[in-house]
């Protein structure tokens, strides 16, 4: 049996009195720069229960009033927890198939994972793994909605390496003998989920199949897919609860309620994320990356497209620093940018790239898209893959809060 990751006491309102569809709301960290979007779900949501009221969405995490507003996500718990809103599912997993606004299905497992087990921190050899640079500033403020919530919302997505499907897979063959859930659309093209609870052979069944997709991972058993900074907030606090309470080895702060997806489901597309550099010299920039990186037309197995004035232009890296293409390109724009004027951005999308390094101290950069299958290989070999390697899909179709879980 798997001891890493494992049954919870997961928390459920009653679905019998209580609305899913209002219940239901996409991760915090989405829509950042849409105040619209976060307006439109509190109109919909309106005087119901709804974990809109359980969570902070980040386009608020710097605004002047978030103390209260934490406040009252504190207090919204404790009253939602006081007025028998939940109902508890005692060492329970829950089997999850999500339509995604494309119509592809994503199939999961939700459960907790033990913190003790995660790092963070750069050059981590931890099993379970950031898949990208954790930045450490982005903790202390997501750490303030954790201390001192009764309750944890998860919209963490862990991946496991299991191109066999074998043990996910387990739990779509047994769904018609489990106890549905929940099964509701979800607000603002957010597609459908439906939960099924799994029952104790079913449970062992799947932590069987898991344990052997694991001990072929090699020293990553699951790394991060969606979450991180949640995750990281998660352990942070735990580290803290443990200085202050050293006699306490065992608490429900020591784990978080995640989703586990398998890497290789349809569902999840990876898409290059691409770089503008604006406010620059462009020309001394294309000179100096011509030489970082010993660019040319002789192919190798790493390039980059510079895009200049709505042209781009291939060329192979010669002098790589890196396992993938856009981490050699990093290290290079870092380097320049340590010393030069310029501004950097993270775009997706070649049509916006075209039309942004159309201005005269701009320059663009496309990529590869990342082959998922070298996921947890680059991480075991580089570490952390550079910032804003690849992105998971679309905004619409991340996690949506669904369980929660007591953690005080």
């Amino acid at each position: 049996m798997h001891d890493i990751f494992t049954s919870a006491d997961i928390l459920l309102p009653d679905f019998g009195k209580y609305d899913p569809y209002k219940w239901s709301v996409i991760a915090c960290d989405q829509f950042t720069g849409d105040a619209d979007y976060w307006k439109q779900t509190a109109e919909t949501v309106g005087e119901n229960p709804s974990a809109l009221n359980l969570i902070l969405p980040e386009i608020y995490l710097e605004m002047p009033d978030v103390d209260k507003k934490i406040d009252d996500i504190h207090s919204h718990m404790k009253k939602y927890i006081d007025e028998g809103i939940f109902q508890k599912y005692e060492n329970a997993m829950i089997y999850t198939e999500r339509i995604q606004s494309n119509g592809i299905l994503r199939a999961g497992v939700i459960g907790k994972i033990d913190l003790e087990a995660y790092d963070y921190h750069k050059g981590s050899q931890s099993p379970v793994r950031a898949t990208e640079a954790t930045v450490l500033e982005r903790i202390p403020p997501r750490m303030k909605v954790r201390t001192g919530a009764p309750l944890e919302l998860p919209h963490i997505m862990i991946l496991i390496d299991d191109p066999e499907n074998m043990a996910i897979g387990t739990c779509t063959n047994s769904k018609k003998e489990m106890q549905e859930l929940y099964s509701t659309n979800l607000m603002q093209k957010g597609g459908k989920i439906t939960g099924w609870l799994m029952d104790e052979a079913q449970q062992k069944n799947f932590l069987d199949a898991l344990e052997s997709v694991t001990a072929k991972s090699g020293s990553i058993q699951f790394a991060m897919g969606d979450g991180n900074h949640s995750l990281a907030t998660a352990k942070a606090c735990w580290e803290q609860f443990k200085k202050e309470h050293p006699d306490i080895t065992d608490h429900p702060a020591r784990y978080a309620l995640v989703e586990l997806v398998n890497l290789h489901s349809d569902a999840l597309q990876f898409e290059a994320i691409y770089r503008i550099v604006t406010e620059t010299d462009t020309e001394q920039l294309t000179a100096f990356l011509k030489e970082a990186l010993v660019l040319s037309e002789e192919p190798s197995s790493q390039w980059v497209a510079i895009v200049k004035d709505g042209a781009q232009e291939k060329f192979y890296i010669h002098k790589m620093t890196s396992d993938l293409s856009v981490g050699s390109l990093q290290n290079a724009l870092d380097e320049w940018l340590s010393n030069h004027a310029g501004k950097i951005d993270y775009i997706h999308g070649t049509e916006t790239i075209m039309k942004l390094s159309s201005g005269a101290d701009a320059v663009g950069f496309l990529l590869p898209d990342m082959d998922k299958g070298e996921l947890f290989t680059s991480v075991e070999k580089d570490g952390a893959l550079p910032r804003k390697t690849f992105s998971m899909g679309h905004a619409e179709d991340k996690r949506y809060y669904m369980e929660a879980r007591a953690i005080q």
